[in-house]
């Protein structure tokens, strides 16, 4: 009968330790929902920080090739932000070729921010034979998509001059932009 009892001890004893407890389960789960906890919101504010970084250098992407377009066409600055994309196999000034699709097609936006092109002041009074006339000036927007994709919005005009609102709206007039602080 002690051997019974011997062996039946035995096999119990292995069964507990084959196992994690339910306590020690749970006591893993809420270790790592409090790194989870802490972690999250340093990857928002990262991505944010990111996705601004990435709107401001693309606003200055586009006034580069607004100022190529230009130097190249002699129309003045582009009519619209299609015309600094992509159209057909070789460069014309309807279809400049400097810019990335991704920005010059609708809906325009990249890294979590809405771009917009807006012509300002004359048009061009006499654009090159089968160009659509340029402009004297221009206005770029970057506004974010959503608060988690960042939370300023940036302009600039044909001064290259970057512009930004901590409250995400978006300026209509380049002398709205014109009065917001310069990133610097």
């Amino acid at each position: 009968m002690v051997v019974r009892t011997t062996i039946h001890e035995q096999g119990e004893n292995e069964s507990r330790s084959r196992g994690f407890s339910l306590i020690e389960l749970l006591v893993v789960i809420a270790i790592i929902l409090v790194i989870a906890a802490l972690a999250i919101p340093n990857f928002l504010r990262a991505k944010i920080s990111a996705n601004q970084a990435g709107a401001a250098s693309t606003i200055r992407t586009i006034n580069t090739a607004s100022a190529q377009y230009q130097a190249s066409w002699n129309n003045g600055y582009p009519p619209s932000l299609a015309v600094l994309g992509t159209v057909g196999a070789t460069a014309t000034c309807n279809g400049a070729m400097v810019l990335d699709p991704t920005i010059t097609t609708a809906p325009n936006q990249k890294s979590g921010y809405t771009f917009a092109y807006t012509p300002q002041g004359a048009s061009i009074s006499s654009p090159p034979a089968g160009c659509a006339a340029g402009y004297s000036s221009y206005l770029i927007t970057a506004v974010p998509t959503t608060f988690l994709t960042g939370t300023n919005s940036y302009c600039s005009d044909d001064s290259n001059v970057l512009h930004f609102d901590v409250t995400g709206a978006v300026s209509t007039t380049p002398a709205a932009c014109d009065s917001l602080p310069a990133v610097q």
